[in-house]
């Protein structure tokens, strides 16, 4: 089973395994995407509507690899999705395989290459450099914005 991300109507992904999606995906697409939506649901696209337990375990785990500010709604459901529905998730987003990686989850990317590796983002603030596992607003230190780091 695939569960498709917005990802996979614009780039006219097929599979001849059963897919599914959720209501979001449909209100991010526009004119011929929003009809090849419409179309795979009229041919037997499931649409699946996550359960809040599932949206909770990804939101945290997203918390811990430092993507939560990268993942819309849609896509913290989407791998919602794929981890009630033991699928794989399709998706060209990186923060997404991110975390579905943490949660052990396949990924199937369309366009661009997947990740190679999972990535636990720290964040440092521009003003006095430091380091913070966790994403803020503001530097606690010196109240200085934080950007994201790589942690390599």
């Amino acid at each position: 089973m695939r569960v498709l991300d917005t990802s996979a109507f614009i780039h006219e992904y097929t599979t001849d395994d059963p897919v599914v999606s959720v209501p979001e995906v449909h209100d991010e697409l526009n004119g011929e995407t929003a009809l090849r939506f419409d179309a795979m649901e009229g041919s037997g696209m499931t649409i699946h509507v996550p359960a809040p337990e599932a949206v909770t375990n990804v939101q945290r785990a997203a918390r811990g690899s430092g993507d939560a500010a990268e993942l819309s709604e849609t896509d913290v459901r989407l791998i919602a999705t794929a981890l009630e529905l033991d699928a794989t998730l399709v998706t060209d987003d990186y923060a997404m395989q991110n975390v579905a990686e943490r949660l052990d989850l396949g990924v199937e990317p369309i366009a661009r290459d997947g990740i190679t590796e999972e990535r636990e983002w720290r964040f440092q603030c521009v003003g006095c450099s430091r380091t913070f596992e966790e994403n803020r607003e503001r530097c606690p230190i010196c109240g200085s914005d934080l950007t994201r780091k790589n942690p390599a």
